[in-house]
């Protein structure tokens, strides 16, 4: 394959000013660390042949980013599976019980990572959480007492010297000690573990200068949510005695980069420390640029100045990136520019897109396309009239568009919503009742979140259709036939309201995004998620309506094999708006109600279909939630609640309406998931040892609830016991009339083999605990 555009162009010019960026993707242009990842997985490859694997993705990259002029590229920003987790394994954080496996170090990681279940013994992973407002998932260290915390693994000086061999100079990245410590779940007190963590990072310092590390970036990201005065006294302390222990002589420069806001709760502690460079994002920060021109910024310190945003796929406005770098400059010249956070969060180029409409390309900005950005607006920096500049000028021009599809009457019945619209007339109890009467469910009703795995056979006939192999008609009837399949397994299996398995959707959002307007679809434009796992994220480029049925059709369908009740399966406002790369030229909001508009014409139609249980998946509700507290209500939540009510406040009492929540700290927000006025809610929790349950009970939730009873995001299949465990566990605090029996979310992922196994045994448990109740 041939240089992108951006590569081309990046080879060709010098800037004068630096630029550099926090991080960038790493599954590779062609989901290359995936394949090999899970090549490892199946036992078709071995470590070392992983490792080797890795290392040419690697090389590649550093080359790449040589190229194209970035100052000192990252390094160690490419994990196997999740930076959390690396620095987990970095400090030797490892639970007793994953070293009690007796693996190799490339299996003891991945059991840290997806559990283990075979020959040397049977362990749960790490939890998994949301990385702070973004759809990238985190796997949670565990800080247990007694536990020895020392650099023993310095994986980020092997890359550092593998790309030196290479003749390229890279900036090591590594996860600090504040915002490792803040999301460790910790069995104690973690101030007992400041000292080690400040010793083991003066040991990272050290080694850095031993071997010749120019730049060292320490990432520090939870320094921009809201921070207690104990918070900033522990970042202080964490700091002054790492620079304290550090010894006395050393070459290596420290960047402390932050970023998804501003540090407005210690900015003045932070310019004190002696650091070499602070990194600040322009972007998401509200209060940054405010900061540095009340406070200053110290003549002794780089600032890096997150100036092109890092998570969003839209070219940058230089007009307004120029004006802040202006306002950086009249304070600062020690100044470099860089991406608001890692380029992890977008594509690797809009190269891989040729079918996209030249219109619309024009318009994007993907990893290769930032750096690109990155270049111009050093080079237009140092011009003395940059307004006069061709690509100045293109910019602009390109930037005074409006929505690429506008929609007026979809605009207009955004306006004209009224209070009614957001409210469902019978309240829960009184609905619970009907409920109850008409559906004639058991106690403890079983289901599954939605979706079951996506064969080979599946993903093959869906791209053979794609490739005109087969014709729309056939492919039908191959999906009519998954379903049937799934429908008689369920009903052989004991599960009680059943799902059609979601074959003919290629991805929650992405599914829904291609049958609605105002969507755009990339073919090759992957994000990682978590792990091995990555997504295509839609592009909204207009207003957003409905073209016609979606779900419908195949709900239908599978209801028609069966006597028993066949959930509806969409998916909610909210998250096909956070799971897309939303526009920038209107709220959020707005797009959510659109959205909520075109599902609430499905809803109806689902339940004029006879459908009466519909399920409306919030998975990432909690995700994009503001990191300040102030702004929950005002700028996100109290819209994100309106929408969803939207979507099911029209149908009857009898229509029972569920929703999915995932991988995220639930508990904070337990009223406002109260008042989406649900029926039924199921959240993830068997990875997060159930501590939504205390939540539950102290904020009186009204919704029935089914809390995970096994995590579907590792390989191993749960024992009855140990489900039936977790079931007394619920029922000390649910009442059992209040109760679900589900997974933690869909089996899309897994296995035929180990979903059957485990379902199995979710429901011999379910009925072992209902014996006890009758």
């Amino acid at each position: 394959m041939g240089p992108t555009q951006a590569e081309t162009t990046c080879r060709n010019t010098k800037t004068k000013m630096d630029y550099t960026i926090v991080g960038f993707p790493r599954i590779g242009e062609n989901r290359e660390l995936k394949r090999a990842t899970e090549a490892y997985f199946r036992g078709g490859q071995s470590s070392s042949e992983l490792l080797d694997q890795v290392k040419e993705l690697k090389a590649g990259q550093w080359e790449k980013l040589r190229e194209c002029g970035v100052f000192m590229p990252p390094s160690h920003d490419y994990s196997l599976y999740d930076g959390m987790l690396d620095t987990t394994w970095m400090l030797n954080a490892v639970p007793e019980r994953y070293k009690r496996l007796g693996l190799d170090a490339t299996g003891t990681y991945f059991a840290m990572a997806r559990g283990y279940q075979g020959e040397h013994g049977d362990v749960t992973a790490l939890s998994m959480k949301k990385w702070f407002n973004t759809n990238y998932h985190y796997l949670v260290p565990e800080l247990e007492d007694g536990m020895t915390l020392r650099p023993e693994h310095m994986d980020f000086l092997d890359d550092f010297i593998q790309a030196k061999e290479l003749g390229i100079e890279t900036r090591p990245v590594i996860i600090g000690p504040f915002t490792f410590l803040k999301l460790a779940h910790c069995s104690g007190d973690k101030r007992d573990f400041v000292q080690p963590l400040a010793e083991a990072y003066a040991d990272i310092l050290n080694a850095a200068d031993h071997h010749g590390v120019r730049w060292l970036q320490i990432d520090e990201p939870s320094l921009v949510t809201d921070l207690s005065a104990e918070d900033v006294s522990l970042f202080r302390a964490l700091y002054e005695k790492i620079l304290a222990v550090r010894a006395g002589n050393h070459e290596t420069r420290t960047l402390l980069q932050t970023y998804f806001g501003d540090v407005r709760d210690c900015y003045g502690e932070l310019i004190a420390l002696p650091l070499d460079g602070i990194g600040l994002d322009f972007v998401e920060g509200k209060q940054t640029a405010q900061l540095i021109a009340r406070y200053g910024f110290p003549n002794d310190k780089t600032l890096f100045a997150g100036l092109v945003n890092g998570k969003n796929v839209w070219r940058c406005n230089y007009e307004n990136a120029l004006k802040q770098l202006r306002d950086i400059r009249k304070v600062t010249e020690n100044v470099i520019i860089s991406t608001s956070c890692s380029l992890l969060h977008v594509p690797y180029t809009t190269a891989h897109e040729p079918h996209l409409p030249k219109e619309v390309t024009a318009h994007l900005a993907f990893a290769y396309e930032k750096l690109e950005e990155l270049r111009e607006l050093g080079r237009l920096a140092d011009l003395e009239h940059p307004a006069q500049d061709v690509a100045y000028s293109a910019n602009v021009l390109l930037h005074s568009d409006g929505p690429l599809h506008a929609n007026p009457e979809v605009q207009r019945k955004v306006a004209y919503l009224t209070e009614k619209d957001f409210i469902r007339n019978t309240p829960r109890k009184e609905r619970q009742k009907i409920q109850r009467e008409q559906l004639r469910l058991p106690l403890l009703p079983i289901t599954t979140i939605g979706s079951f795995p996506q064969t080979e056979s599946v993903k093959r006939n869906r791209a053979n259709l794609h490739k005109g192999v087969i014709s729309r008609e056939e492919y039908e009837c191959l999906v009519r036939a998954d379903i049937r399949r799934c429908i008689e397994l369920q009903e052989q299996l004991g599960i009680d309201v059943l799902v059609h398995g979601e074959y003919e959707r290629n991805d929650m959002v992405e599914y829904f995004g291609e049958n609605l307007d105002g969507f755009i679809f990339t073919r090759n434009a992957w994000v990682q998620s978590y792990g091995t796992r990555a997504t295509k994220p839609p592009i909204i480029i207009g207003d957003i309506s409905r073209k016609a049925p979606i779900t419908t059709p195949w709900i239908s369908y599978a209801a028609s094999l069966t006597s028993k009740p066949v959930k509806g399966m969409l998916t909610g406002p909210t998250t096909i708006l956070n799971w897309s790369f939303p526009r920038e030229d209107v709220p959020g909001s707005v797009s959510m109600y659109q959205i909520a508009l075109a599902l609430r014409e499905e809803v109806l139609e689902l339940e004029k279909a006879g459908i009466r249980i519909i399920q409306i998946d919030e998975a990432a509700l909690r995700e994009k939630l503001p990191l300040r507290h102030a702004d929950w209500h005002s700028e996100y939540l109290d819209h994100a609640l309106r929408a969803f009510r939207l979507c099911h406040s029209g149908v009857q009492p009898s229509t029972q309406i569920h929703t999915h929540m995932c991988y995220s700290e639930f508990e904070d927000i337990i009223p406002e998931i109260d008042a989406l006025d649900a029926d039924v809610i199921t959240f993830e929790a068997s990875r997060s040892k159930l501590t939504i349950l205390r939540a539950l009970v102290q904020n009186h939730f009204e919704t029935e609830v089914g809390p995970g009873v096994y995590d579907i995001h590792s390989p191993r299949v749960p024992s009855v016991t140990e489900i039936a465990t977790s079931l007394k566990m619920m029922l000390r605090d649910i009442p059992a009339d209040h109760l679900w029996v589900n997974p933690d979310c869909g089996l899309k992922t897994r296995n035929l083999p180990e979903t059957v196994s485990s379902l199995k045994n979710m429901v011999r448990a379910a009925d072992c605990v209902r014996a006890t109740l009758l």
